[in-house]
């Protein structure tokens, strides 16, 4: 079928709310149509249907319900925009014998990676490669640095030793994280392993690294925290302050609710020049920076997360990143109708 409106997929899970609603009502509001996919509902609930060849390849998908449900078919070829909000492993069926379950999962990834491949004529938010390179938290570390950016002192190593040498070396405390980003979602889930402080009696603990490195910076001392969400040269500035938090007080996302609030903040105006040029230099429409501004007034670049977390902001604060994503979404279809 062929729409006169345009037609934004929307590639989320099945467990996400108020953001995904939020953008979809905002692009409703001006014009478009908003079609989600629960990326993790595939193949078990969503159907796909991938007819390659020439002159044109046609990806379409069934949305909604099950097999027996009335069909819904989507000519992908009307996609004129893609929000990459999260992209899930498929969740199968309990009741799959596990021999095949893997098999099933991998199967299932490679025809969704041909599925979105098949999407490049879309305007992406952000573009696939860019997602994928900007998930190299030294990389971002290191354009930030030659951005003149502050970044924390910092080591990636599976080598006790090193760690040791680098505990030395520090004037202060260490904290150590993941490579991999995390995300925390409004309902403030269970992390994995969240930042944390490096204590004396750890140092003689290290043995895990031998099944996987870690990073290791120097923990900087704060004023407060900032998530700064990014969207096409636009900047939405929350700040929170979780000093008061023993759980929180290294990584405030371990704080209950009750123990932080969020605030308005702001960015000095050549931090902001230079925040946009490191979204530039990764090719990041959208991304959630985390900053921390020290006592002194400096701000040091932690990391950006080019999935991160905002739903926070625009319900405490008001900030209205909803629209700006869906202007984002609809900048190339504007574009597009102006030639």
């Amino acid at each position: 079928m062929s729409l006169s409106a345009p037609l934004v997929l929307l590639l989320t899970h099945s467990g996400d709310y108020f953001t995904i609603d939020r953008v979809a009502a905002a692009l409703e509001a001006r014009g478009a149509t908003a079609l989600r996919f629960d990326t993790d509902s595939f193949p078990s609930n969503l159907r796909i249907a991938i007819e390659p060849g020439q002159p044109s390849r046609r990806y379409l998908f069934e949305a909604g319900g099950s097999a027996n449900s009335e069909r819904h078919w989507w000519n992908l070829e009307d996609v004129s925009a893609v929000w990459s909000r999260r992209v899930w492993d498929s969740k199968l069926s309990p009741e799959l014998d596990e021999q095949f379950r893997e098999g099933c999962i991998r199967e299932s990834g490679a025809a969704l990676r041909g599925f979105l491949g098949g999407l490049q004529q879309a305007h992406w938010v952000n573009p696939q490669r860019a997602d994928q390179r900007a998930a190299d938290k030294l990389l971002q570390l290191e354009i930030a640095a030659a951005l003149e950016i502050p970044i924390p002192k910092t080591l990636v190593t599976n080598d006790p030793a090193s760690v040791r040498r680098f505990v030395d070396e520090t004037n202060g405390p260490v904290i150590t994280k993941m490579l991999t980003p995390l995300t925390v979602s409004m309902g403030q889930p269970e992390l994995f392993v969240r930042t944390s402080r490096i204590e004396v009696e750890d140092l003689e603990h290290l043995q895990g690294l031998a099944h996987s490195p870690m990073m290791f910076q120097e923990e900087i001392s704060k004023d407060v925290e900032l998530r700064v969400v990014h969207v096409a040269g636009e900047f939405y500035v929350g700040q929170v302050d979780a000093s008061c938090s023993a759980r929180g007080a290294t990584d405030w996302r371990a704080a209950s609710t009750s123990e932080v609030q969020w605030k308005r903040g702001s960015l000095p105006d050549t931090l902001a020049a230079q925040l946009r040029a490191l979204m530039s230099e990764l090719g990041l429409i959208y991304g959630a920076i985390d900053l921390i501004r020290q006592p002194a007034g400096d701000h040091v670049f932690l990391e950006v997360n080019p999935c991160g977390e905002w739903g926070m902001l625009e319900r405490d604060l008001d900030l209205d990143i909803s629209g700006a994503l869906a202007r984002a979404l609809l900048s190339a279809t504007k574009e597009n109708s102006a030639r």
